[in-house]
């Protein structure tokens, strides 16, 4: 990493749980360390709670490949995403913070796109995504994030702005904001509403850098009596603080709320059609973007 000024220095922060598949964390990890053009400078990855046999392995077999000093946090407990984050984010050495998921691939100049953009004065990037089920040269659709703070900060009071497993941030300003809290399966909205809240200078980059895996039974799990619950804590969350009116706190409930409950083969519909509705949701071009990364 000598070759790195320091300007360029960055943690990868990477939480993985008993459920990730080996072959998928192997990846993911791979794609986010030797794949990248700009490397990051270390790697934290959180272990939350027991894995087993064959996932450690897949830990360990990265830990020796990795090109970057690797800290290895363990949670005896699983505890949920946002104690892990948090726990993650104290163990980072670098203000400068890439996240990244255990089943995603980072296309290859996601990182330098993303610092090139830091370097500006940003302190929250994100950026688009292709997403795709297990084969990544199979594209199932894309997500193209809104661009431009003030089309983020409107967009925010409806949902959530950034595609969370593409996002880098300051640590310090993330700390400023509140840290991760957990808030049922919501806490990067939650955070990434406060950092805008309290003045963090955000912005999206359109092209889609990440390869975003849709699993089995993502909508399903959008849905239900435990989703609404997260869902009407949220929205009081952001009411109370000011970040939404009256109004639009109101909105959120009926319309959000609702699609709690609706048939699965309606949800994804209206995921898709209306939830995103600040997303452009289109089918991919004929190009190599899925096939470079498989």
């Amino acid at each position: 990493m000598s070759d790195v000024s320091a300007d360029q220095r960055f943690s990868l922060l990477l939480p993985v749980y008993g459920n990730d598949e080996p072959s998928q964390f192997e990846r993911a990890f791979a794609s986010a360390t030797t794949g990248q053009t700009l490397s990051p400078t270390e790697v934290v990855l959180v272990q939350d709670g027991p894995v087993p046999d064959e996932l450690e392995s897949a830990l360990v077999r990265a830990k020796e490949s990795c090109p970057a000093p690797l800290t290895h946090v363990v949670i005896d407990e699983r505890g949920g995403l946002a104690q892990a984050l948090t726990l993650g984010l104290e163990r980072c050495s670098y203000d400068i913070v890439a996240r990244m998921d255990a089943d995603d691939v980072a296309l290859s100049e996601r990182f330098a796109r993303q610092m090139a953009k830091m370097a500006e004065g940003y302190d929250l990037v994100g950026t688009g995504m292709y997403e795709f089920a297990d084969d990544t040269s199979e594209v199932l659709g894309r997500r193209t994030p809104p661009v431009g703070a003030e089309a983020i900060a409107k967009y925010a009071r409806f949902h959530d702005p950034f595609n969370h497993p593409t996002v880098m941030y300051r640590k310090a300003v993330v700390a400023r904001a509140g840290n991760y809290e957990d808030i049922g399966l919501m806490e990067d909205y939650w955070l990434f509403a406060r950092m805008i809240h309290s003045g963090a200078r955000v912005e999206n980059l359109a092209d889609p850098l990440v390869m975003y895996r849709v699993g089995a039974g993502a909508y399903a799990r959008r849905g239900g009596k435990r989703q609404f619950e997260a869902e009407w804590n949220l929205q009081k969350a952001l009411r109370r603080i000011g970040f939404t009116t009256r109004t639009q706190f109101a909105r959120n409930i009926a319309m959000r709320g609702v699609y709690r409950f609706v048939p699965v083969s309606i949800r994804r519909i209206l995921y898709r059609r209306m939830i995103q509705r600040g997303f452009s949701d289109v089918s991919p071009p004929s190009t190599s973007h899925g096939r470079a990364t498989s």
